[in-house]
């Protein structure tokens, strides 16, 4: 089954004519995108929108063989005008099933907000599920949850889509996922490349023709990650969009809770408010069980507030007991936490802070503190395949 994206931008396009924003001012030559619309096999067009045709001639492919033009969602950007001889658009009930004299069938899925999904099955069995922009399946029949071969959706609106997807069985290892309409809430350039291949999906320029069903090597998504950055630099925010697109993840927040502090709690709470509904939380600074388990993906966050619990349980705050053995007792603790990050089998993303950039603490057991801190940053990071370090809210790619 061949596919031709004519366009992978969201509905108004990218960049946006009025936008004055960062992404619209970057998003120039290949970056440029048109509204999503899919060509397949010459025959069956997704979604109408405005240049259809002289996209499908800049590809290299024309609209005349075009039997059937379906459509996803309202249009509400530009009027299109309606190139001459294409048959009369428009969206198939829920649940209702096509087959067209091209031999295709085309199932309609049922979405979670306004809009209608597209199953897509060549006369060779290849299939393509095609999800419109903001939305999610709002449920698949148990014969349709077998895993696609091409899934192309909004992966960067609604990752989770992707991890209900997943967690059906309808996206499975070898799945190909397109990311399409693609908006100015998203990066451009590398860092979309980056943020997608996190989720195992990619983006391809406008025009781009693939086959349904075709190997293709599909992005490898890092095992273990450490996120590193100072305070307020974002860097729980990147972790934790690491794994939006994942069908169950377990936050591990090693802070646990602090009766009678308020700002504390509101801390708490914009975490809270992030995560999506099916993540579980734990409180717990005992992260070697759960790295020697199995289970979903990991979220710990964060490693100094476990190195604090950890300097607390050994005394080693007190200058006398560090001597005495509460270093040898810290660095017993902390060699068996990277021995279990390297023997894991879990998919872990850790969030840390990076010390040591500004003011020499004032005392001994800060500058303590400091120094054990980088050292498990350091060897924490050894056993991660990627590192990030985020500023002012950029992540940058350190190893991976």
């Amino acid at each position: 089954m061949e596919l031709t994206l004519l366009g992978t931008g969201a509905p108004l396009g990218l960049p946006r004519s009025d936008c004055p924003c960062a992404v619209c001012a970057l998003s120039r030559g290949p970056r440029v995108r048109a509204a999503t619309a899919l060509l397949v096999d010459g025959a069956l067009l997704l979604d109408l929108t405005p240049g259809a045709a002289l996209a499908a001639a800049r590809s290299g492919h024309s609209l005349v063989g075009v039997r059937q033009v379906l459509l996803t969602h309202p249009h509400d950007g530009p009027a299109v005008e309606v190139p001459a001889g294409l048959p009369t658009a428009g969206r198939v009930p829920d649940g209702r099933e096509l087959t067209l004299i091209s031999g295709h069938r085309v199932r309609a899925v049922a979405m979670d907000s306004p809009g209608t999904g597209y199953e897509v099955t060549s006369a060779d069995g290849e299939r393509l599920l095609y999800l419109p922009p903001g939305g999610a399946p709002a449920g698949l029949p148990e014969d349709h949850r077998v895993p696609y071969d091409m899934v192309v959706a909004d992966v960067t609106g609604r990752p989770d889509a992707l991890a209900r997807l997943r967690a059906t069985g309808a996206v499975g290892p070898a799945t190909e996922v397109i990311a399409v309409h693609l908006d100015h809430d998203a990066p451009t350039g590398a860092e979309l490349d980056r943020r997608l291949a996190a989720a195992g999906a990619r983006a391809v320029p406008d025009g781009t023709t693939l086959y349904v069903g075709e190997y293709h090597e599909v992005p490898d998504v890092p095992r273990r990650t450490l996120v590193t950055g100072g305070a307020r630099s974002g860097k729980s925010v990147e972790a934790e969009r690491r794994l939006e697109s994942f069908p169950e993840v377990l936050y591990v927040a090693t802070g646990g809770t602090r009766e009678g502090d308020p700002e504390w709690a509101e801390r708490v709470g914009l975490h809270r408010e992030r995560r999506p509904g099916s993540w579980r939380t734990a409180e717990t600074c005992d992260l070697v069980p759960l790295l020697d388990g199995d289970g979903p993906a990991l979220l710990v966050d964060c490693l100094s507030l476990w190195l604090t619990d950890a300097m607390d349980r050994v005394g080693a705050w007190d200058d006398e007991t560090w001597a005495a053995g509460g270093q040898a007792a810290l660095r017993e603790r902390t060699a068996e936490l990277v021995a279990a990050v390297r023997a894991t089998r879990r998919t872990v993303v850790a969030v840390t802070n990076e010390v040591g950039s500004g003011v020499v603490p004032a005392t001994a057991a800060g500058r303590r503190f400091r120094d054990e801190l980088g050292r498990l940053n350091a060897a924490f990071a050894d056993e991660c395949e990627e590192v990030l370090l985020v500023v002012a809210g950029q992540p940058f790619v350190l190893r991976g």
